[in-house]
């Protein structure tokens, strides 16, 4: 499988349309991905994939003996295991099911049981998928250490485009990211956007800045839940860097199609904000 797989498992998580086993336990993936390598950049990086992905079914292997002996006590798996870690069990008697089959679970959870019902780690977050089940976001129960490893595989972009695109530590990026407004469930739990979550996280707020991520949007203005007042002022700011600016995008297609569209209906606002020196009221 290795980390082609896991990488696509993680997207596919994210999508809404993933297996429930994978839904589970995804954030129950040892600390392979921990905190320590969140800051590997460049050749460092690539050393780290090449590690992983070189021994891609040993690395599964210990990966599922470990989520095994993390969670074999929950009561989700305890009903096909009756507390056996072993993978060869597992494999026989926990079947492949879809949302709708871990779904009691998940909102259990949300009401205020406890995590173990299905990991052997405190949930500290409810991540919402962007599509639908029945007009409602899927929730997909993450833990502490998940936001880790989400970290390390964004930073691992970066490092591989390098080695196809040149010219990414030059200048700065006109990248336009958002947060969304948060919920949470019956009992507090949070309930957010995967990117919002990240966004809010330490991972970003305290991140090493490096010429290959040089924005011109402050976190501020990525920060705030208007979308419209982000979108402006992150306009703003890569207009008033438009001489540094050498690259421009968005996470989604849409919110750069988005941006194109705001500029066509506000730039006379912008161009005054800038001749001025001032920001619009």
């Amino acid at each position: 499988m290795g980390f082609k797989t896991i990488h696509h498992k993680f997207f596919e998580c994210n999508s809404g349309a993933f297996s429930c086993y994978l839904q589970m336990f995804c954030h129950s993936f040892p600390n392979i991905m921990d905190g320590k390598k969140l800051e590997y950049k460049g050749e460092e990086a690539l050393k780290e994939l090449e590690t992983l992905t070189a021994r891609a079914d040993e690395v599964q292997e210990c990966l599922l003996e470990d989520i095994l002996t993390r969670n074999r006590k929950t009561e989700y798996l305890h009903n096909y295991l009756l507390g056996s870690k072993s993978v060869t069990e597992f494999k026989r008697c926990v079947p492949v099911i879809t949302y709708k089959g871990i779904r009691s679970y998940i909102q259990r959870i949300g009401n205020g049981e406890d995590s173990s019902l299905i990991t052997g780690h405190p949930i500290t977050e409810m991540l919402c998928s962007s599509g639908t089940s029945a007009g409602e976001p899927k929730l997909m129960p993450s833990i502490a250490e998940d936001l880790d490893r989400r970290t390390f595989l964004y930073n691992l972009i970066m490092p591989i485009m390098n080695q196809y695109v040149p010219g990414l530590d030059e200048g700065k990026a006109m990248y336009l990211c958002f947060v969304k407004a948060e919920m949470s469930t019956p009992c507090g739990l949070p309930a957010r956007a995967v990117l919002t979550s990240y966004y809010k996280s330490r991972h970003f707020k305290c991140r090493s800045r490096d010429p290959y991520n040089d924005f011109t949007s402050p976190d501020e203005a990525i920060l705030c839940e208007d979308s419209h007042q982000s979108m402006y002022c992150q306009l703003l700011a890569g207009l008033l860097h438009r001489y540094q600016v050498l690259r421009l995008g968005a996470v989604f297609a849409s919110a750069l199609l988005r941006s194109i569209s705001f500029l066509e209906h506000h730039w006379i606002t912008l161009c005054n904000d800038i001749r001025s020196g001032h920001l619009d009221p």
